[in-house]
């Protein structure tokens, strides 16, 4: 399956450029290394609680479907079966508790103390899914954003999301990764030791180019190795899932960012069970990878000591 050009790449450049200059407006006298966390775990939020919402539509139309071998004819039985944790999971679906779905953390984003709720919400997640069991930044109670700000952050992430489906998650993750390498710039000179420019990823997938198997990067950021294989892997007519994610990261709070990065994607993947040096504490010691994908920290002048 060779992608073609979306027809709709425009406006989502628009679309990206027009939430960034929103965002970096709300942004106030918040350092950029402190706001990127706040903005994209609201991304990651809103993409969960999208993605949920999404498979209970689908949950109920089966229901309803007299065809299906999920009919159910009472109505009050389609609602109790919508809340089952199960037909969630195995569709590969994160289960959002309600407290944690969107609608209930924009109809409260006025309130004073929505960066707990928000806090709170991520705990409830965390607890409801093992594989995000310590990755989420719970940061939003203390963060230092002026009265009100959150509330619009909130408001304004609520427009992302157009369409439905791969569209969606699409979109979401460009959005994401659009982010991340804004933040980069905002950064400086640090922001290289997050976030690798796509041009420079873009190279070094296209000359490995992994097909299938194993793919592991020791340093992996926040996770543009991993986005770019598999963009190769599509453009070359494989499919999604043909490659295995591993990777470890030493920086605990952009081990999390790379986590959020993929998940929005749906990509399995395994970073070990904590952040940590790659020489000093391996976290695959036996992984035996078909491809290492993995660059110096290229704008750090002493990278060789």
């Amino acid at each position: 399956m060779n992608r073609k050009p979306r027809h709709d790449d425009g406006m989502n450049q628009d679309l990206k450029r027009t939430l960034w200059a929103a965002a970096d407006k709300l942004r106030s006298s918040m350092d950029a290394a402190e706001y990127k966390h706040i903005v994209l775990g609201l991304i990651f939020l809103k993409y969960i609680s999208d993605a949920f919402d999404e498979r209970r539509e689908s949950l109920l139309d089966a229901f309803e479907d007299e065809a299906n071998e999920l009919y159910l004819p009472e109505a009050e039985d389609r609602a109790v079966a919508s809340e089952e944790r199960d037909y969630y999971t195995m569709a590969n679906v994160f289960w959002v508790p309600g407290q944690a779905r969107w609608e209930t953390v924009r109809a409260n984003a006025k309130q004073a103390d929505i960066g707990t709720r928000i806090d709170l919400a991520l705990d409830a997640i965390e607890a409801d899914n093992p594989r995000l069991k310590g990755i989420l930044d719970k940061r939003f109670g203390r963060a230092q954003l002026e009265p009100g700000k959150l509330g619009e952050l909130i408001d304004l992430i609520s427009t992302i999301g157009f369409g439905g489906g791969s569209k969606a998650q699409d979109l979401l993750g460009e959005v994401y990764e659009y982010f991340l390498g804004q933040f980069a710039n905002a950064e400086g000179k640090k922001g290289g030791q997050f976030y690798t420019p796509a041009s420079v990823v873009k190279v070094l997938v296209e000359v490995l180019a992994p097909h299938k198997g194993k793919v592991y990067d020791p340093c992996c950021g926040s996770g543009g190795m991993f986005v770019q294989s598999e963009k190769f892997i599509e453009s070359h007519g494989g499919k999604f899932g043909d490659i295995s994610i591993y990777g470890q990261e030493a920086n605990p709070t952009t081990w999390r960012l790379v986590a959020m990065n993929l998940a929005i994607r749906g990509m399995d993947f395994n970073l070990g069970k904590e952040p940590a040096d790659t020489f000093h504490r391996d976290q695959h010691p036996d992984l035996r990878a078909d491809y290492v994908l993995a660059n110096p920290p290229f704008n750090i002048s002493d990278w060789g000591g």
